[in-house]
């Protein structure tokens, strides 16, 4: 039995120029738009190129096909939030429960303003989750997240501040995912982050006294 082969989702070309440079980010911001209002299901290429207010043609100029549009999407979304990770995880003068709880509020604020779209990249994501630019992101957290527990538990093992780190991501991503699948007030968003994060820097204490 023959296997369906899987979609091209790299883009054709990289924009040189400025004009070409717009074009693409035009492009971009309406592929965001009608994926957060139409989701996964309904995203076409056609749709795209009608909210951008350009040809088919033009879009297919740099991107192959809508796995290649949302792929860049995700992308876009993955380092943006992973360069946010990181600088909250690694910023000067403040002691690490104090960064780990600020890295707890952004990303819950963050997964909450961006939940349609989230839950939209979700459906697709089975397209590009091994991709090696989704590789190259996953290493560069998890640099961090090595980096700030080798600060957090000093006198803990290595394994130790692994199964850490994992508790601690799947739990936030988890807890964000599931918190944000439903609209939010401020005051919600504020004493869910702090019980989150209270509790994470209690568990991170009791592995390291």
């Amino acid at each position: 039995m023959s296997t369906r082969p899987k979609p091209r989702i790299t883009a054709r070309k990289a924009p040189k120029q400025a004009r070409s440079t717009e074009l693409v980010a035009s492009i971009l911001e309406a592929a965001a738009q009608v994926l957060a209002q139409e989701g996964a299901a309904r995203f076409t290429t056609a749709r795209v190129a009608e909210r951008a207010g350009v040809s088919v043609g033009s879009i297919y100029q740099y991107f192959p096909n809508k796995a290649a549009i949302l792929f860049r999407l995700q992308v876009n979304e993955w380092h943006q939030t992973t360069a946010l990770l990181i600088r909250l995880l690694e910023e000067p003068g403040l002691p690490p429960f104090t960064r780990l709880s600020n890295l707890v509020r952004a990303f819950i604020q963050s997964e909450c303003a961006e939940a349609p779209m989230r839950i939209a990249l979700d459906d697709a994501a089975p397209l590009y989750r091994d991709a090696p630019e989704t590789r190259e992101i996953r290493i560069q957290a998890d640099q961090a997240c090595a980096r700030f527990m080798a600060e957090a538990l000093p006198t803990a093992s290595a394994a130790t501040r692994q199964r850490a780190t994992e508790l601690i991501t799947i739990s936030l991503s988890a807890g964000g995912k599931a918190f944000s699948s439903q609209p939010r007030s401020a005051a919600e968003i504020d004493a869910f982050t702090q019980d989150m994060a209270a509790m994470f820097c209690a568990y991170l204490t009791h592995l390291n006294p």
